[in-house]
């Protein structure tokens, strides 16, 4: 028994790292491809700040365009990464190990790319510092009754807190991997593992700390993104002016992260020949972690008409109207179908177990809860009040330019992170197998 235990051991091992080998072609063109992308994300923003903001479909009465929508979906997508990590580890969900390693990793990505949209925003990005609180000449203070200064502070705790997490858990590996690796390498891991020797003290004060930083980090899950629907639900523009806002976008972020662990892992499990760790059980696990939070979304959809029907309130029901069959009634009927219909196949175990549906579902997804962003930020600012303040938003090829971009650039650095760590948190899985 001790020599089977020992013996998988070291093909787990052996397996972890030899996706942190010398890259093969494929690698090579899948990081050339997110890389072309990145180079015309950059193209475009640089081009923005040359010209300035007339370059986008930002008009007035539309003042936040898809730049705001990509901000709310990437910070979305960053929470499946504490979820799972966190919430999954407090409750000892064992399919959590497959997926812990990516889902922090994709965090950590997520969170830079997302950080990035509020100041492409901005338009003149290096006034950036005047979010920031701090003593100066012109007497200038940030308003802290603004809910986008609440975003600074939120999202970088988040960012903090969630690299933190990430490091703490890498450390055991990297010790790991320090002892099959040679040169430079071994003395750049041997910095980073920290001395660490997988002693029963050095573990007893590891638990210690990992349970306590899961435990901090779970509120951020709520605090967060509940801090971003504030953006919305503190004014009074029809179809934000709700309390709903907060559930709803936490369970939203969770859903849209909980799907993009499965975009990137299932084509991950097959490329880097991970089958013996990363098993169909463990995918079944994931894919009711998704419906559940697609039910909740879905009943917030519910909600959100019952709470407009209730208020008797001319402004709220004609936005839900206006979403319905108005100008971007695509874009809302997109958002119902990925995310509330299509999810329920879910219910058939066949189709949780089945890797290829549940990759083309994810992407489904995760278009339906970009469409949901866009459609609760456009819609209410083109079609507010009064009818003589309407207007529609069309972004221009520059803001598209950067949102697809911005996909490049998580792709890239997603990449990157499989030849620099190991994919698999190997010490969980040891242990889970003793």
């Amino acid at each position: 028994m001790q020599m089977n235990q020992t013996n998988y051991f070291n093909e787990l091992e052996r397996d972890v790292l030899s996706a942190m080998k010398k890259p093969n072609m494929s690698y090579w063109a899948a990081l050339g491809f997110s890389a072309s992308l990145l180079l015309m994300w950059a193209l475009c923003w640089g081009y923005q700040i040359k010209e300035g903001l007339y370059v986008t479909g930002i008009n007035n009465p539309v003042g936040w365009g898809i730049y705001l929508t990509n901000f709310v979906f990437w910070v979305g997508i960053a929470h499946s990464g504490t979820l799972i990590s966190a919430v999954l580890y407090l409750f000892r969900a064992k399919f959590r190990n497959s997926f812990n390693r990516t889902a922090e990793a994709m965090t950590i990505i997520a969170i830079m790319v997302a950080g990035l949209f509020p100041i492409i925003h901005l338009g003149r990005m290096w006034k950036f510092y005047w979010l920031l609180p701090y003593p100066n000449q012109r007497l200038l203070w940030v308003n802290f009754r603004s809910p986008l200064v609440w975003d600074v502070f939120a999202v970088s705790t988040y960012f903090i807190v969630s690299l933190v997490f990430f490091y703490v858990g890498l450390v055991p590996d990297l010790a790991i991997v320090k002892r099959h690796v040679k040169g430079i390498r071994q003395r750049v891991y041997s910095i980073l593992s920290l001395g660490w020797t997988g002693s029963l003290r050095q573990w007893v004060h590891y638990n210690k700390l990992y349970m306590f930083l899961a435990a901090f980090a779970t509120p951020l899950v709520i605090s967060v993104h509940s801090v971003v629907s504030w953006d919305f639900a503190m004014s009074i523009t029809p179809g934000w002016h709700t309390t709903i806002f907060a559930p709803y976008f936490v369970a939203g972020a969770i859903f849209s992260g909980t799907a993009m662990v499965l975009t990137l892992v299932i084509p991950m499990r097959k490329i880097l020949s991970l089958e013996k760790y990363i098993t169909v059980d463990k995918f079944e696990g994931i894919a009711k972690v998704l419906l559940f939070t697609s039910l909740i979304v879905t009943y917030a959809y519910i909600v959100e008409f019952g709470i407009a029907s209730y208020s008797d309130n001319i402004y709220e029901l004609s936005i839900f109207k206006y979403r319905m069959v108005g100008d971007y009634r695509v874009i809302y009927w997109i958002m119902i179908c990925c995310n509330s219909l299509i999810p329920m196949t879910l219910f058939v175990k066949k189709l949780r177990r089945n890797l290829v549906y549940l990759f083309i579902l994810s992407i489904f997804v995760n278009i339906g809860m970009w469409s949901e962003r866009f459609n609760i930020i456009i819609s209410s600012l083109s079609h507010e009040y009064m009818p003589y303040a309407w207007g529609l938003y069309r972004p221009s090829f520059i803001e598209i330019g950067i949102f697809v971009g911005s996909f490049g650039m998580f792709f890239t650095f997603f990449l990157i992170f499989l030849k620099l760590l190991p994919v698999l948190a190997m010490s969980e899985i040891k242990e889970e197998a003793e």
